[in-house]
């Protein structure tokens, strides 16, 4: 599974596999636990069944599974904490699994990477299947192929009214997915499933849902307090809540093309948008127009533009800013991603935009095409 493989990138602790002399004194010792790994080849191949610690360093330690005459196997394995692991049977298919404290059964071909791979008792395994299937309906279920129908029925009829409806209806259908899938999120206790779907960047809207992550991290700090895994999440949330709405905007401080210091504070008063974007940033330039329209529509109404650029040269720079058409205000310290602003504000992808209130709170985030003016419009008037 696509989501799945997101595990060979993350970095992850170690467990002991056990023998069978391992004793319950040893497992209190330790603060550990044994599971049953357990299951069933349906084509057993020469050679061998081996499972794995997945480690970002290459140091996860390896043990073999031995095969019955039944073809099933049954092995324990001692734990210190949830983790990541793969299971290889033969060289011919591999498989990534979660192991907490629950028993697993693991039920496979063992002859060919895509054949059968059955997974019984864990509930890791089955909230990654919950959240693929409600994706799944709510981008190709029956009520969006009817839509995708309909809206092929208008393109060819020229009916651009019903194309536009259509397609707002396919749009709020995907929303209405992504609201009940960050809905049962909310609801999970700290598992590595739920570790696995917030580090997709993907999956899951970070800037439109930093209190799932907030509620999360509560939750890891709780159950796992000292996991590496809770360090990890903490890190993620506390980058999201940096520029999550409600918050007050980090200050920004950089050069203008005359090489003038403006600081992001001195337009207090105003409501102002932060625009990161760049001249080699292709979705940037196509939505300057959009920014260029809301501010000549807005300016005097107390609404103002800070950009910030990422551009590597300042003649690249100053040549965009001129092609565009953008006459508001214009900082840069030509340092690409590795800009401050950047840094402080978390910014891996552009364009980002972050509107502000009069005091400098942020107000809402990335408002493209006509939200920015909708949005405008809620809080300027028309």
């Amino acid at each position: 599974m696509k989501l799945m493989m997101m595990w060979i990138n993350l970095l992850l602790t170690g467990f002991l596999f056990a023998d069978c002399s391992s004793t319950k004194k040893e497992e209190i010792k330790d603060g550990g636990w044994d599971i049953v790994l357990s299951g069933k080849v349906g084509f057993p191949q020469p050679g061998q069944i081996f499972i794995q610690e997945i480690k970002q360093d290459g140091s996860g330690k390896r043990d073999t599974i031995q095969l019955r005459k039944d073809y099933s196997f049954a092995k324990k394995i001692h734990l210190l904490e949830p983790g990541f692991y793969n299971v290889n049977f033969y060289g011919k298919q591999a498989v990534n699994i979660m192991l907490d404290k629950s028993n697993f059964e693991l039920n496979v071909d063992g002859n060919n990477q895509q054949g059968f791979v059955e997974i019984k008792g864990s509930p890791d395994h089955d909230l990654i299947n919950t959240v693929q299937r409600m994706m799944s309906e709510s981008q190709g279920g029956q009520e969006m192929m009817a839509l995708q129908a309909e809206f092929e029925k208008a393109v060819n009829a020229k009916n651009d009214a019903r194309v536009s409806e259509l397609q707002s209806k396919a749009l709020t259908l995907i929303e209405n997915g992504k609201l009940n899938l960050v809905a049962l999120l909310k609801q999970q206790p700290a598992s590595l499933a739920l570790f696995n779907l917030l580090q997709d960047p993907n999956l899951i809207d970070k800037d439109k849902n930093a209190d799932l992550f907030i509620i999360a991290t509560d939750k890891f700090k709780k159950d796992w307090p000292t996991s590496h895994f809770t360090k990890e999440l903490s890190a993620m949330t506390e980058k999201i809540k940096i520029t999550a709405v409600g918050q007050l905007a980090p200050e920004i401080a950089l050069a203008n093309p005359n090489g003038q210091i403006v600081k992001l504070s001195s337009l207090r008063g105003k409501y102002v948008l932060i625009d990161f974007w760049a001249k080699w940033c292709g979705p940037c330039r196509r939505e300057n127009p959009n920014v260029v329209k809301a501010y000549k529509r807005f300016k005097d109404k107390g609404f103002e533009v800070y950009g910030v650029s990422l551009d590597r040269n300042k003649e690249d720079w100053t040549k965009a800013i001129a092609e565009d058409g953008l006459t508001w205000t214009h900082v840069s310290d030509l340092k690409y991603f590795d800009s401050q602003a950047a840094h402080d504000y978390n910014i891996n992808a552009i364009p980002f935009s972050i509107l502000l209130d009069k005091t400098g709170k942020i107000i809402a985030k990335n408002l493209r095409g006509a939200a920015l003016e909708q949005k405008l419009e809620e809080v300027l008037g028309k």
